[in-house]
């Protein structure tokens, strides 16, 4: 079945007025940061309509037309504003290349059906756009932290230098001193000693309740499971303050009768309490995956002659891993960036990389955790990703999508 082609929209009533109204809007910042708003805007403007006439009536090729246009704004930026300049008006220049055939093209409507009416395509692409407005907001943080972590200077703005793109306002500074104080050290060992462990613990609770949970004729299951994911519901200074006095009080006990040196009950206060802590993502996670799980072949493999526990390492196990292991990569995560809790359960002894960071904005004003929080979000975005390719693989191995 052949799809019928989209047409062009009129190009001088539609593709040009877009254009220059978003070649209005990148033109009011760019003129509001040199300090004339309103001819950025002029500017803006007639720029984004003669770029869309052009582009649309004398350049037929998409690819090229949007090099051209990088280049041109590049070339215009670097003239009028060093290396910044470039990097800012090569941007609006791939936007702006971009919008051109978007619109000009009938892009914009290829995933509507043909018979969605003015109204439903406005939508469909605001309902887009807002989307992305909202994954900017919530990464544009993430993103001025990363270039800030190599400030040459013990400041948390960028410094003219760095706005000029001058490679003397950029240096590794920070993350030397990371890797070479003693004190970041001791936070990032403790860390790395009490996430996996909190972590092996989380996965082993999580995993026994979510498979008990799973079975129809456990009674109370609903009860039962808001019990075990309230951590994730209640306010975490409020469970902070619960597990300090429970944990004091275990760890005075496992001192007085068990001599065990105050360091090491420290450990497992912390320990204990950041598993708890992962229990619900596991929980959430392996149960998600025990939704499409078979049970004729926990039946099956009974009686083949398996036990329990053979039955669960070769036939379930398998099958929910993915689950499994997203949920402990969420409790590790969890425990890794907890700071509340071990400010209340913990010693200086056990200060872990998060407290070491709230000390260095509370006390040192370091700006080594700009180079920290950079490790970090590196991190967690692998872990995320991980995180998302054994979803995808659970998904396949389940068959609710094609491999």
């Amino acid at each position: 079945m052949q799809t019928m082609p989209i047409p062009r929209p009129p190009l001088v009533s539609f593709t040009v007025p877009m254009v220059a109204a978003l070649g209005a809007f990148f033109g009011l910042f760019v003129g509001i940061a040199n300090g004339s708003g309103i001819l950025g805007l002029a500017i803006g403007a007639v720029a984004g309509a003669a770029l869309a006439y052009g582009l649309a009536s004398y350049v037929e090729d998409k690819r090229t037309g949007r090099l051209v246009t990088i280049a041109v704004f590049a070339i215009v930026g670097l003239i009028l504003g060093g290396v910044a300049g470039l990097v800012v008006l090569a941007v609006i220049g791939f936007v702006l290349g971009w919008a051109v055939y978007w619109l000009d093209r009938g892009t914009y409507r290829s995933t509507i059906p043909p018979y969605a009416k003015s109204g439903e395509v406005l939508w469909h692409n605001t309902y887009k756009f807002i989307c992305g407005l909202i994954f900017f907001f919530l990464i544009a943080p993430i993103l001025t932290i990363i270039p800030l972590s190599f400030n040459a200077e013990n400041f948390f703005t960028f410094t003219p230098e760095m706005l000029s793109f001058d490679p003397d306002g950029y240096s590794l500074k920070h993350y030397r001193d990371f890797f070479g104080t003693s004190d970041w050290q001791l936070a990032l060992r403790n860390s790395l000693i009490i996430a996996p462990f909190a972590t092996l613990i989380s996965v082993s609770l999580g995993t026994l309740a979510a498979i008990g949970l799973s079975q129809t004729h456990v009674p109370f299951r609903r009860p039962i499971m808001a019990i075990l994911i309230s951590p994730m519901i209640v306010p975490l200074i409020i469970s902070a303050t619960g597990m300090f006095f429970f944990y004091s009080t275990l760890g005075n006990w496992l001192e007085a009768n068990l001599g065990f040196s105050q360091s090491f009950v420290g450990y497992v206060k912390i320990i204990l309490a950041h598993g708890v802590l992962g229990v619900p993502f596991v929980i959430i996670t392996v149960t998600a995956t025990l939704v499409g799980f078979d049970d004729s072949l926990t039946r099956a493999s009974a009686n083949m002659g398996a036990g329990p526990v053979r039955t669960f390492f070769k036939v379930q196990m398998p099958l929910i891993l993915p689950g499994v292991i997203s949920g402990g990569l969420f409790a590790f995560i969890t425990s890794f960036d907890e700071v509340v809790v071990v400010l209340f359960v913990g010693a200086a002894a056990q200060k872990t990389l998060p407290w070491q960071m709230f000390i260095g904005l509370r006390e040192q004003i370091s700006p080594t955790i700009l180079a920290v929080a950079t490790i970090l979000v590196v991190i967690s975005i692998l872990l995320l990703t991980t995180v998302e390719l054994l979803r995808r693989r659970s998904e396949r191995i389940r068959g609710m999508s094609p491999g």
